[in-house]
């Protein structure tokens, strides 16, 4: 081998060590799974929680949008117009809702495939979201603004929501399976009778022959 090929080599080799290595799709898969901060575990709950959080931060809008004009005004980016920078935020509206839709959708479909009401526990989640965008008096509308700017929906909202729907609806067609296609609607059954009054015989008393 010559010169020019050992050190050809010797070059390659180096240039791959001080690559760094690429991270691993089992890592990022993990860190889309990860829990967030306070969500309940449970798929139902947890999806009523992206639910909360969500309609939360869209609710915000109003409220933050001055701030976050202001924040967006005093630190521009070389080259980029704030016009251009407040058009994202209403994109970010208009997606959240479709979204929402969305959750809605999953939402509904597990409390019809569910045996038992779940309604309730759904609302409590959904208030739990809703919770993460309650701060302190010492908390300034500029640091508010910032954290509304930054926030993100967390990726497990959508895998989960996804997966929960799908198997809400293939339950909700086991308890169908039975059902003839087309078959007509079995006829009304009478309405019962009125029990009687307390103290009240069962039986009409038998007639005594006159004597």
């Amino acid at each position: 081998m010559t010169a020019l090929a050992i050190a050809l080599a010797l070059f390659a080799q180096a240039a791959d060590g001080g690559a760094p290595p690429a991270e691993a799709p089992s890592a990022v898969a993990a860190a889309e799974d990860r829990l967030p901060a306070g969500a309940p575990r449970d798929d139902y709950q947890f999806v009523a929680w992206c639910y909360g959080a969500l309609r939360g931060y869209l609710d915000m809008h109003d409220e933050m949008m001055p701030e976050v004009t202001r924040i967006e005004s005093q630190f521009r980016k070389p080259g980029t117009r704030l016009e251009d920078d407040l058009k994202v935020y209403a994109q970010m509206q208009k997606d959240g809702r479709a979204q929402l839709k969305t959750f809605q959708a999953t939402l509904t479909a597990a409390e019809k495939a569910s045996v038992r009401p779940i309604n309730t526990i759904g609302a409590n989640a959904v208030r739990l979201g809703r919770q993460i965008w309650n701060t302190g008096p010492d908390v300034t509308k500029a640091r508010k603004a910032q954290e509304w700017m930054s926030w993100s929906l967390p990726a497990r909202c959508e895998t989960v929501s996804a997966s929960l729907e799908t198997r809400a609806k293939l339950m909700g067609a086991t308890f169908r399976v039975n059902e003839e296609p087309g078959a007509a609607a079995p006829p009304a059954e009478p309405a019962p009778e009125a029990p009687p009054a307390e103290g009240a015989p069962t039986e009409p008393p038998i007639a005594q022959p006159d004597r």
